[in-house]
């Protein structure tokens, strides 16, 4: 039993009068994952047609054993005399496991029927994650002095957007999940679906975040690519594929920092600002005491500007230079407090001591 393309000629209304039935399906549409569709009695006459349209997979089915199958458009004559001819398209290899393998668990449907499967891309689907999850943010490095290495900021995001699907293989997604229903709309698997895909798409934040990617926490939305590289390197959607389904993309949307995290940045980037600030003005004083040192008619004038430099900044190193009473520039100390300062681990807010004054984190 198997299908037969028939003639292009063979579409003219004088021909279709001459099928004994005319099968056909409306273009499916992005909420409709597959339909079944019959003669009166249940029972495919030979010479019966069956037209498949663009993005459909057309599947015979006679007592819950697939008959043939095609992925191809066109109209087809059916045929009891003949053996399966699976015209495949893009499904070659998925047919002749079907023709082998496939049972509907089973069951037995005592009619026969055309199966019309949905082939193209569903798109507009949801996703969200509801509760932050954590990311390692590579745009904020935290120095570790005791180590020498960079760790990053821990944030935690909100991310929402939305993912594409496809159907890409039609028994596998008969057998798990449409059965033989009349009609099968995404709306029955989207909520089960929802839930894996938040599950992939952390499991794809935390590749992201690693020491290999790094990517920055508020470039997510532009990692489009990325995204869909790792997700099928890992196949963190197994669970989908498993129901002859594939995740096909994601669009970031938007991403959201906590109050928290959001806080975190706002130290880091005040933490930053305060060292290069106090790099320069060290650089400033450094550079005054040796043209003060280098100048013995100057160096009373020198030094004097430098104290005055001091009380306009209030300084830690105007504070040391003024102590020490060192006027000829012989020797100065410009290590100053600032250089025994570590960075708090967690939140990144530089501290002396055993903990943490911003979080309360210990610190080595």
């Amino acid at each position: 039993m198997g299908l037969i393309r028939a003639a292009v000629s063979a579409a003219s209304s004088t021909l279709h009068d001459q099928w004994k039935e005319f099968i056909r399906c409306e273009s499916l549409d992005n909420d409709t994952l597959m339909v079944r569709k019959s003669t009166p009695n249940g029972v495919i006459s030979k010479g019966s047609a069956i037209e498949v349209q663009p993005g459909q997979v057309a599947v015979i089915f006679q007592n819950g054993e697939i008959l043939d199958a095609t992925a191809e458009e066109g109209i087809y004559t059916f045929d009891e005399s003949v053996s399966p001819s699976f015209f495949a398209g893009d499904f070659g290899d998925v047919f002749k496991e079907m023709w082998t393998r496939f049972t509907y668990n089973g069951a037995v449907n005592k009619d026969q029927a055309v199966f019309f499967i949905n082939s193209k891309e569903i798109l507009d689907n949801k996703f969200g994650t509801p509760a932050p999850v954590p990311f390692q943010d590579w745009s904020h490095p935290i120095p570790n002095q005791m180590t020498n290495t960079l760790t990053p900021l821990r944030v935690q995001v909100k991310c929402f957007g939305k993912y594409t699907f496809k159907i890409t293989d039609p028994a596998v997604f008969m057998r798990e999940i449409a059965g033989t229903a009349e009609v099968y709309k995404k709306d029955a698997i989207c909520e089960q679906m929802r839930s894996e895909v938040q599950s992939t798409f952390q499991n794809v934040l935390n590749e992201l975040g690693n020491s290999e990617h790094k990517v920055p926490v508020l470039e997510l939305p532009s990692q489009t690519d990325e995204i869909k590289e790792v997700m099928d390197e890992k196949v963190f959607d197994q669970k989908i594929r498993d129901r002859g389904m594939q995740i096909e993309g994601f669009i970031i949307e938007s991403v959201t920092l906590d109050d928290e995290s959001n806080k975190k940045i706002d130290n880091y980037e005040l933490s930053s600002n305060a060292h290069m600030q106090q790099g320069t003005l060290a650089g400033a004083y450094a550079n005054a005491v040796q043209d003060a040192a280098n100048n013995a008619n100057g160096a009373a004038t020198g030094m004097m500007g430098i104290g005055m430099m001091n009380m306009a900044s209030g300084n830690a190193f105007g504070t040391m230079m003024n102590n020490t009473g060192n006027t000829n520039g012989a020797s100065v100390d410009l290590s100053g407090e600032e250089g025994a300062k570590k960075f708090c681990p967690n939140c990144g807010t530089p501290a002396n001591g055993n903990f943490c004054t911003n979080c309360g984190t210990k610190l080595n």
